[in-house]
C-alpha cells in the first residue's frame, strides 16, 4: 500500500492555542478588576527579591556582570514560565487557567488606578502631606519637592506611562509568545525599575536591563499611544502631540505614551522633575495643552482603562485572525 504523500498537519500545541489566550487573558483582567494587588506574596513582589539577591552576589561595576544578572534574572523566568507551560500541554481548562492567573500576575491596572484616585483625593482635600505620602508608591519622584499641581501632573504622567508597562506591554507580549512572553516582559519591566536608572551604583551594571526594558516596552508603547488617541477625548490633539514631540522625551517609549496621553487629554505634561535630588528638565509635551488639574487624575484613570481594555482586544483578536489564517492555509496545503 502506497503512503499518502501528504502527511496530515500538527496539532497547534494547548499552549498557543488562540482560545487558551484570548478568554485567560479577560478573565485575569477581570480577576484583577477584582482583586487586585495583594498586599503580601505577589508572584512580581517576590521576583524583586530573588533579583535583589542575584544582584547582591554579581554586582560589579561593569556591564558584563549586568548582562548576566539580566539573563538570569529574565531567562529564567521565561523558562521557568514555559516549563509551566509544557506542564499543562494538551488540557485547554488547565491552559487557560494558567494564562489568567500569569496576566492576574503580571498587570497591574487596577491598581495603577487606585493608587492615583488616592492621591486625587488628598489633593481634592488639601491635604498635601497626605498626597507627599502617597506619591512614592505610584512613581520615584521626590515629593518634599512638589507642590499640588506638580504632584497631579506627576501622577497623570505615571498613568500614561504604567498603563503601557504594567498592561499593555504585557497583553502585547503575552499575544506574541504566551505566558512565557507574559512573565519575562514583567521581569524585564522590574528589572529596569530595579537597576536600569543612572546612578553611580546602576550607571554600568543596570545597562542591560535598561536596554532590553527599552527593547520589549517598544510594541506596547506605540499600542498605548495608538489606543489613548483613538479612545480619548481629543484623537486628532493626541495624534499631534505625538508626532511634534514624542521623540523629545529621554525614554523612547515614554515619550509616545505621555504625549499621546497629553495630547487627548489636553494637558501639558514634562517640565522640571527631581528624581533622588537629581533635577531633570525635560521638554513640555503638547505645548498648546492647559496645565494639569487634580480632576485630570480621574479622566487619566478613566482614559487608562479604556487603553487597557482596547489592548485586550486588540491582543486577543489578532491572536484569533492569525490562528485563523494559519488553519486556513493548513486547510489548503492538506487538500492540495
Amino acid at each position: 500500500m502506497r503512503a499518502d504523500p501528504t502527511p496530515a498537519p500538527a496539532p497547534i500545541p494547548v499552549s498557543l492555542r488562540p482560545a487558551a489566550f484570548a478568554v485567560g487573558a479577560a478573565a485575569g483582567l477581570l480577576v484583577d478588576a477584582l482583586l487586585a494587588d495583594p498586599h503580601r506574596g505577589h508572584p512580581v513582589a517576590a521576583f524583586g527579591r530573588a533579583a535583589a539577591r542575584v544582584e547582591r552576589a554579581l554586582w560589579r561595576d561593569h556591564r558584563g556582570w549586568g548582562a548576566l544578572h539580566t539573563l538570569l534574572c529574565a531567562g529564567g523566568t521565561a523558562g521557568g514560565a514555559a516549563l509551566a507551560v509544557r506542564a499543562v500541554r494538551g488540557r485547554p481548562a488547565a491552559s487557560t487557567a494558567l494564562t489568567a492567573a500569569a496576566v492576574w500576575a503580571v498587570v497591574g491596572g487596577t491598581t495603577l488606578g487606585r493608587e492615583a484616585r488616592a492621591i486625587g483625593g488628598a489633593l481634592a482635600a488639601g491635604d498635601l502631606e497626605v498626597a507627599r505620602e502617597r506619591l512614592p508608591h505610584l512613581c520615584g519622584r521626590d515629593p518634599q519637592a512638589l507642590d499640588g499641581p506638580a504632584m497631579a501632573r506627576a501622577v497623570v504622567e505615571s498613568v500614561a506611562e504604567n498603563t503601557s508597562d504594567a498592561v499593555v506591554g504585557a497583553l502585547v507580549w503575552g499575544a506574541l509568545a504566551g505566558v512565557p512572553g507574559l512573565a519575562g516582559f514583567r521581569a524585564v519591566n522590574t528589572l529596569d525599575a530595579m537597576v536600569g536608572h543612572r546612578s553611580p551604583r546602576y550607571r554600568r551594571f543596570g545597562w542591560a536591563s535598561a536596554r532590553l526594558d527599552d527593547l520589549a516596552g517598544w510594541p506596547g508603547a506605540r499600542l498605548t499611544a495608538l489606543l489613548a488617541a483613538a479612545t480619548g477625548g481629543d484623537p486628532a490633539g493626541a495624534v499631534r502631540a505625538w508626532r511634534a514631540d514624542a521623540h523629545r522625551h529621554p525614554s523612547p517609549n515614554a515619550g509616545p505614551v505621555e504625549a499621546a496621553f497629553a495630547g487627548a487629554l489636553g494637558v501639558r505634561l514634562g517640565g522640571t522633575l527631581s528624581y533622588g535630588g537629581r533635577v531633570e528638565h525635560r521638554p513640555v509635551l503638547n505645548e498648546d495643552g492647559r496645565a494639569v488639574e487634580t480632576a485630570d487624575i480621574e479622566r487619566a484613570v478613566r482614559l487608562s482603562r479604556r487603553v487597557s481594555l482596547g489592548a485586550l482586544a486588540v491582543c486577543a483578536g489578532g491572536r484569533l485572525a492569525v490562528a485563523a489564517v494559519a488553519a486556513r492555509r493548513r486547510r489548503k496545503a492538506g487538500m492540495a
